[in-house]
């Protein structure tokens, strides 16, 4: 019989679930798709229902359940830190502690509350419950999908339970942590402080933060190096607490803090001015830097060749794209889901792999599967919904939807584009995405402006056939999951004038820098997703048909959403979310909808108070 695994993260926030079959990843999902809340930290019952589903099961057809951290060290790790400030945090403390003991210290007993009420089964029959350590978590979903029978792996985000940075050998079936940089010393919560302090939201726009940076110069890297952090010259470090609050805090930063740069935090959705995009380039290049210099020590350490990323920092595409270029590991692969989320997919394997000690043969790819592990939906699904709700569309053999789809976007039109299963992680890869020319010089602000309802300043990623991407960008190899990136092509920029090349911050975004603008950022860098047939062979054949028509192999990719909203999961999220927003078309699998033939859609002036800002 088949062995089945749940791997569960939830509580803290991305919950998720993820499911493997006799060590093959079936299904992952996380509970924001289902519950259109953002970051959604609650029991993940949605999304472990879909993967259940996804693999014709019963909850009693698992042989366990794990969970992706141990909640006892965590609580361990909130008393001794309160105890070491005392009495400085105590507000924090009262507001935290009876959370604590009330729900998450007694964890074990609400996972099994939960999943008793969502299948039925009785807690004394459910399947066993595991617990794996949350770096562990990380390590395990870094290099067991990776095709590397050996590899050297680095986890590094905010905190787990204690680590915040950890180190691992992965040989076949086995993880071995060879060490880690405790709490509260973390280069996520670094970062984070400077995401707060910039005024984004702390775990959702640190990657504003990154694709902010660009736009500034790197002036206060030494007020960071001098003052926030000892940072030695193999990579560890240990942060200077004086100018920091999360560790008891209500804040991520403190007056000392704001003294040092010369103002207090930005206040969220307030003008962005030059010195928030100094500030972001300057701790995106610590950032880099550490990073760089972690790796030749692990490298040096273990002698591996190879090198598995995880945890949130891994999110970091620059630093990822600096790494790959000029660091000392021949090969490098990074966990799509590298935040919490990932934690779920991670500690399924844990367990299959380090408990049960079942061999391991890693597949030439990865195990990932493109990431396309979520839901999909049948055409009469699809035609149903759009029936009930009186939508006009057309039905088209595959071999007329591409060309037809491929002439509008070259007529800069902008679609949204639904096919096939959503995808695992934070980045739209081609599933649930909204697509443009990205020849166009006006692509980037229509989408940002008119689509996304967002900043202006927000980058959008290049998606290309994979076989081509080195004919545009320097780059050799595949990058499937929008992990790294990488600079476009000499032959592909535009030159700057000299008026060009003096413009400051937002304005450098009106210069038009390479043949493909609306991807090319201010430092003609590029987010580059490869596609590749095997995975994604629908989006391949449209990335065919529109070359043909343009000798372009390359379009605009981004997540299929506005701001604060999850992406889109159900064709009709995809439907209200393309009525909402001033897209032109929308492929919903085979069908075809032109925005000027709907009827009129009835909408609440506020609907975007739905979603809370990120």
């Amino acid at each position: 019989m088949p062995q089945y695994i749940l791997g569960i993260s939830a509580f803290f926030h991305d919950s998720a679930a993820a499911l493997i079959k006799d060590g093959e990843l079936v299904a992952a999902a996380q509970e924001e798709r289902f519950s259109r809340k953002k970051h959604d930290p609650d029991f993940p019952e949605n999304a472990i229902a879909y993967c259940l589903k996804e693999a014709g099961i019963e909850m009693s057809d698992l042989q366990c359940i794990v969970f992706y951290d141990k909640p006892l060290l965590k609580f361990e790790r909130l008393l001794e830190t309160y105890l070491s400030y005392a009495p400085s945090g105590f507000r924090s403390f009262l507001m935290a502690i009876p959370v604590w003991i009330k729900e998450k210290l007694f964890l074990k007993k609400q996972l099994k509350r939960s999943l008793e009420m969502m299948s039925g089964v009785k807690e004394d029959d459910l399947p066993q419950l595991l617990f794996t350590e949350h770096h562990q978590s990380h390590a395990a979903s870094a290099f067991f999908p990776s095709p590397y029978e050996n590899a050297a792996v680095m986890c590094l985000d905010g905190v787990g339970e204690w680590a915040t940075t950890s180190v691992w050998l992965g040989e076949g079936n086995i993880l071995t942590p060879q060490w880690e940089i405790d709490f509260p010393h973390s280069l996520g919560l670094l970062y984070s402080a400077f995401t707060y302090y910039t005024g984004f939201r702390v775990n959702s726009g640190e990657y504003k933060l990154m694709g902010l940076a660009p736009y500034g110069e790197p002036k206060y890297v030494d007020l960071i190096l001098d003052n926030l952090m000892d940072l030695k010259e193999d990579g560890t470090f240990r942060l200077n607490m004086k100018y920091f609050n999360y560790a008891t805090g209500l804040t991520m930063t403190n007056r000392r803090f704001a003294d040092l740069f010369g103002a207090p935090a930005r206040e969220p959705e307030a003008e962005l001015t030059q010195r928030e995009m100094d500030i972001a380039r300057s701790i995106q290049v610590v950032t880099e830097e550490v990073v760089l210099r972690l790796a030749r020590t692990v490298h040096k350490e273990t002698g591996q060749k190879n090198l598995c990323l995880a945890g949130g920092v891994a999110l970091n595409c620059v630093s990822n794209g600096r790494l790959l270029r000029e660091g000392p590991f021949d090969n490098i692969w990074i966990q799509p889901a590298s935040g919490d989320a990932g934690g779920a997919v991670g500690a399924a394997l844990s367990a299959y792999y380090e408990y049960q000690e079942k061999p391991r043969t890693p597949l030439s790819g990865d195990s990932m599967k493109g990431a396309y592990l979520g839901p999909s939906f049948s055409a009469d699904e699809i035609k149903s919904y759009l029936d009930s709700v009186g939508a006009s569309y057309q039905e088209m053999d595959e071999g007329d939807l591409y060309p037809e789809v491929a002439k509008q976007l070259e007529q800069e039109k902008v679609i949204g584009w639904f096919a096939g299963r959503m995808e695992f992680g934070p980045r739209a890869l081609g599933g649930r995405s909204i697509i443009g020319d990205a020849r166009s010089q006006k692509m980037q602000s229509v989408m940002n402006l008119k689509i996304k309802y967002r900043e202006s300043f927000r980058p959008f990623a290049p998606i290309i056939k994979h076989d081509k991407v080195s004919e545009w960008f320097q780059h050799e190899g595949p990058s499937p999951y929008m992990l790294i990136v990488a600079p476009v092509l000499e032959e592909k920029r535009k030159l700057m004038s000299d008026a060009d090349n003096d413009l400051f911050g937002i304005d450098k975004l009106k210069v038009p820098r390479s043949e493909i603008p609306a991807v090319t950022h201010v430092d003609y860098s590029a987010r580059l997703q490869t596609v590749h047939p095997e995975t994604n062979p629908r989006f391949y054949k449209l990335l065919n048909a529109f070359e043909e028509k343009t000798e372009c192999p390359l379009l605009v990719n981004t997540s299929f959403n506005v701001r604060g909203e999850p992406i889109v999961n159900t064709p009709e999220d995809a439907y209200r979310c393309f009525m909402r927003t001033e897209m032109d078309f929308l492929v919903l699998e085979n069908v075809l909808i032109d925005k000027t033939q709907q009827p009129n859609w009835k909408e609440s002036a506020d609907w975007q108070q739905e979603f809370e800002l990120d």
